[in-house]
């Protein structure tokens, strides 16, 4: 069994009393520690293993010095159900018994301080005997320690799962009779879109420059790339069980980003330092993928079911998130499995029609959401015509990483991270049937996802690649392929349920709102453009890009990020677009020749498109205009509009000129016109008039009334 010495666990943990084998029941508030494993080896036991070393540091993270650190190892008892790995996976009390005595880590740790951590124990007698049956056991790494001002505690600890195909020294270890076939998803997508904004015919934008750090030497795509062309090269079966999951939203920034792009800044765009690393990893990319199973994502790993809701009752838009064939295809050198699509969450029925009359047949989906689950089986989701094939969830789970729970641990986002690989390795060894008693029933495939934005060194993902390759060399498991696996009937029919409320999962409702809102005004902006004919760009063409950012502002790696962020994109494409029809400003003052002067109001249309506005005043006393009167503007340059207005008073005044599609949506920024005029327009002085002789009239009656009373008066005196 080879080991991997090169294995990085970087793991903080707050001190909680809640796990088993605490040396007191209460940890002193403001002490802790954080276990940073730097070798653990070897990651599965078997008949040859010897001894099992673990390696790292330990710091002082807390405020108060912590005296007589120790660590020693325990290891629990041999978990026999998926509730038992749950609950490793949890933090939850677990039964374990020391495998090593306390060791000293240092006579004291000054806070910010830290002290290497070294064990090795030699696995022959009792210690041994701890793992003397095939199967998988919790194992625990235990620091303990005395605060100052406090009694002894546990500070800081690391749990995992530890697969034993045989027990040290045994010759008898796991049997390969009735091992379920296995398929393993490779994801890679983007932590988050980076498109801020990509306008028809202009360079690409990003939001900032991390992708690049992504794709490079030592990012994290890089490392999925890397880890899996090494893997698959060296091992036939290991390649066999692989199929490459795309984002076709990356494939398209990363292409972009390789013919020379901008990165925003606040003080305007600048010169990306990545063109030249995005050539690279799309070459190794291609490279790897060469005769490679490989399956979809939605775009930009879109939620479908947050895509849905943006046009309600409107299918188009999650048709487009699925149709990423012909960009993996035209961008990766590679057809994807026809017809499947691996979105992540639950899809709802309209979500499921839409798909299918876009032409999906199978979604790969979380096992927990289907009913039944078929023991590994495809299923036909009731009232659709979709076929549904389940991913374990226990291992899904188990390579996500150690959730925080009430009374447990409280869990550095670093920890996920760390243990995700070795707890990944568990619970493929447990669900394969390492160490279930005899009888209990196995799946009969195991379709493994590990999370879709999988955040871990190169060396990590190499190690785990190796020891997946290793279960299928011992039997373990056996390789099957994807297609293979969806080329059998579905086990049944079942439903699609929720599988509970994931807090986490959800949607911010202002995501959905702002994007529903700049839709609209694309399909403003849309229905206002006309084609053409020395151009032959089409309205729809022109308005892909704010589509295109609605799917990447849906894209699951939001969740739990700002609206603001998530909407970014679309808000930017939709004010590229209005920004190229605009009323230039004057730079002198205008004077009016008479009341009913025209206002020269010259207008700008960089689109390829004409397009169909309205002239707006604002901030315009003084002065009134014909706003309703629709003006068709032609594609590609600027042209002197005289706007019929009128003077409602003589003198020097101010006006803000805009223009808006027929819908109302608004187009470029307003211009303020500074105007003079020396006479009033025909109606005013129309009005003045009237007004003169209504008053007049008033005035008369006022007197002709004065007059008869005064008469009247007399005739009764006299």
């Amino acid at each position: 069994m080879k080991r991997f010495a090169a294995a990085f666990l970087s793991v903080l943990f707050l001190a909680v009393p809640a796990l088993t084998g605490a040396t007191v029941a209460q940890a002193e508030e403001g002490a802790r520690l954080r276990v940073e494993l730097t070798q653990l080896a070897p990651r599965v036991v078997t008949s040859s293993t010897t001894t099992l070393t673990v390696s790292g540091t330990v710091t002082n993270t807390g405020d108060r010095k912590v005296n007589r650190p120790q660590v020693r190892l325990q290891v629990g008892d041999r978990v026999t159900t998926s509730r038992g790995v749950n609950d490793v996976l949890s933090g939850a009390v677990i039964k374990d018994s020391p495998l090593t005595d306390f060791s000293s880590v240092a006579d004291a740790l000054e806070p910010g301080q830290s002290a290497p951590l070294n064990i090795t124990v030699n696995l022959t007698g009792s210690k041994a005997a701890q793992f003397s049956r095939p199967g998988v056991y919790p194992l625990l790494v235990n620091v303990n320690g005395t605060p100052e001002f406090g009694g002894p505690a546990r500070l800081g600890a690391v749990s995992m799962l530890m697969p034993v195909l045989a027990g040290p020294g045994k010759s008898a270890g796991h049997s390969s009779a009735g091992a379920p076939s296995m398929t393993l998803l490779w994801p890679l997508t983007s932590n988050v879109p980076q498109v801020y904004a990509a306008p028809y015919g202009q360079p690409l934008v990003l939001r900032d420059d991390r992708l690049a750090d992504e794709i490079g030497p030592d990012g994290r795509l890089n490392a999925l790339v890397t880890a899996a062309s090494t893997a698959v090269h060296g091992d036939s079966d290991l390649a066999k069980s692989m199929c490459f999951a795309l984002d076709p939203d990356l494939l398209a920034t990363v292409d972009s980003m390789s013919r020379g792009y901008r990165v925003h800044t606040e003080n305007g765009n600048i010169d990306g330092k990545g063109v030249q690393t995005a050539k690279t990893w799309l070459t190794s990319l291609r490279s790897l993928l060469t005769g490679r199973c490989v399956v979809a994502l939605p775009f930009a790993d879109a939620d479908l079911n947050t895509v849905a809701r943006i046009r309600p009752g409107d299918p188009v838009l999650v048709a487009q998130a699925a149709a990423a064939a012909a960009t993996i295809q035209q961008l990766a050198g590679v057809t994807p499995q026809t017809g499947v699509l691996w979105p992540d969450g639950t899809l709802n029925e309209a979500v499921l029609t839409a798909l299918t009359q876009a032409g999906v047949k199978t979604v790969l989906t979380d096992a927990a959401k289907l009913a039944p689950v078929g023991g590994g089986g495809g299923v036909t989701v009731q009232g659709s015509a979709v076929r549904a094939q389940p991913t374990d969830s226990l291992i899904s789970a188990a390579m996500t990483g150690v959730p925080s729970v009430p009374d447990s641990v409280t869990v550095a986002a670093s920890t996920e991270r760390a243990i995700a690989g070795q707890n990944g390795l568990g619970a493929l060894a447990f669900r394969a049937g390492l160490g279930l008693p005899a009888g209990q029933e196995r799946p009969k495939h195991l379709l493994v996802a590990p999370p879709r934005r999988w955040d871990a060194p190169a060396t990590e993902l190499t190690a785990y690649l190796q020891q997946v390759g290793e279960f299928l060399d011992a039997g373990v498991v056996t390789a099957e392929s994807l297609p293979s696996l969806l080329s059998a009937d579905p086990a049944g029919t079942g439903a699609v349920g929720d599988g509970g409320q994931n807090p986490d999962a959800a949607v911010d409702p202002a995501v959905v709102s702002t994007l529903t809102k700049l839709d609209d005004q694309a399909a403003g902006m849309a229905s206002a453009m006309q084609l053409d004919p020395t151009k032959r760009v089409k309205p729809e063409d022109v308005v892909a890009s704010v589509r295109l950012a609605e799917l990447r502002g849906a894209s699951t790696g939001w969740r739990g990020l700002s609206a603001d962020a998530a909407t970014a994109n679309a808000q930017a494409e939709i004010g590229a677009i209005s920004d190229r029809v605009s009323v230039r400003q004057p730079q002198q003052i205008i004077a009016l020749a008479s009341g009913n002067s025209p206002l020269p109001v010259y207008v700008v249309n960089d689109l390829p498109v004409g397009i169909n506005a309205r002239f707006s005043l604002n901030n315009n006393t003084g002065l009134r205009a014909d706003e309703a009167k629709q003006v068709s503007f032609p594609a590609g340059g600027g042209r002197q509009y005289f706007l019929p207005v009128e003077a409602l008073r003589a003198g020097r005044f101010s006006v803000d000129v805009s223009l808006s599609t027929p819908t109302g949506t608004p187009l470029g920024s307003s211009a303020r016109f500074e105007l003079t005029s020396t006479e009033y327009g025909a109606i005013t002085i129309i009005a003045t008039v009237a007004a003169g002789v209504a008053l007049l009239l008033l005035a008369s009656r006022r007197i002709y009334r004065r007059v008869k009373d005064a008469r009247t008066g007399r005739d009764v005196v006299d």
